[in-house]
């Protein structure tokens, strides 16, 4: 055996003292993790944030609690890391926080968000979650209904579509699409990228929302003589599209204006055939308030890890990022998704 010498004990006395804290720290996650989740209004708010982000006055008027009590529950929720925190302007929006956990904490934080997603909401939050959701879809379809005319004015303010219509092209030409069948692009605006996707593929589905949005795309698509492209009046809830096995799915900055990106995801996901993609070109996260009142956005981006996250949940792999500097400081994510 080798000799052990002088320094060897002196060694172990290092190792334990530094393993200490580390122990102490883990400890500490353990008992703010426990007892965040010892509570039962603490798992609805959990629950209730599973795939969407809502400001703290949005969460009062979901759970009707006063906003003293409940910053008392996100900061609890907070400091066991459940949940992360981001500032809009003056309000405080909240999402949960899937990174960031103790290492060995990871796999109970995961299981415990897991079971919180079972749970039924009680019919109550659920009523007033569903009202909180319309009037986000009313505020954002209100918005373009009032502002279809100035449809490329509002877009240039932050990315104009030849910034990064190129990139999004190449990328769709570049995804090792099985067949091309069918495409469909969600609010597909003025109808710019309907020109680039009528002759790759058989058929082309528009859809969005917004009639005044639908009447210029159509117009589009009638100037340059397509006679491929079906248009439909209606959001990613229309019970036909799980139908209509599309080969790809585009969406360019258009999630922002939804107010559940993760249950939009979902919604096209479930209109894939077998080895289809989503394409998704939407902002970075950043801090431009005007944005939502100037260009009707309902999000101020996303950080891509949590655009990440709502597509795993959507039952979709990431395939491929891009991502685009711009000069006025936006940042642009081109996000290439397809079934796990």
């Amino acid at each position: 055996m080798p000799q052990l010498n002088a320094a060897t004990p002196v060694i172990h006395a290092v190792t334990e003292t530094s393993a200490a804290p580390q122990a102490d720290l883990q400890l500490a996650a353990l008992t703010n993790l426990c007892k965040a989740s010892a509570d039962s209004l603490r798992l609805l708010v959990l629950r209730v944030l599973r795939a969407d982000s809502f400001g703290v006055s949005e969460l009062c008027s979901i759970f009707d609690i006063r906003q003293p009590a409940l910053s008392h529950h996100l900061k609890v929720l907070a400091n066991a890391g459940l949940v992360a925190a981001r500032r809009e302007a003056n309000s405080i929006f909240y999402r949960r926080s899937e990174l960031g956990q103790h290492p060995r904490l990871e796999a109970l934080q995961q299981s415990l968000f897991a079971t919180v997603d079972s749970l039924e909401l009680p019919a109550d939050i659920e009523q007033r979650l569903g009202a909180l959701q319309q009037q986000r879809v009313e505020n954002s379809a209100n918005f373009f209904h009032d502002n279809a005319h100035k449809f490329h004015e509002q877009q240039d303010l932050i990315a104009s579509y030849a910034q990064y219509a190129d990139v999004v092209l190449q990328v769709l030409q570049d995804t090792p699409i099985k067949q091309h069948r069918t495409v469909l692009e969600v609010g597909p605006g003025d109808g710019s990228f309907l020109l680039e996707l009528a002759p790759l593929f058989e058929r082309v589905v528009a859809l969005d929302n917004a009639p005044g949005m639908l009447a210029k795309a159509k117009e589009t698509a009638a100037n340059a003589a397509l006679t491929n492209i079906d248009f439909i009046l209606d959001d990613t809830q229309r019970s036909e599209l799980r139908a209509l096995q599309a080969d790809c799915v585009v969406m360019n900055m258009v999630l922002h204006h939804t107010p559940a990106p993760g249950v939009v995801l979902q919604d096209v996901a479930a209109s894939l055939a077998p080895g289809g993609v989503v394409l998704v070109t939407d902002l970075c996260n950043h801090d431009q308030a005007w944005a939502r009142e100037n260009c009707g956005d309902l999000w101020l981006g996303f950080d891509p890890q949590d655009l990440a996250q709502w597509a795993r949940e959507a039952g979709l792999d990431e395939m491929a990022g891009v991502y685009l500097a711009q000069r006025n400081g936006f940042k642009i994510q081109v996000r290439l998704f397809g079934r796990v």
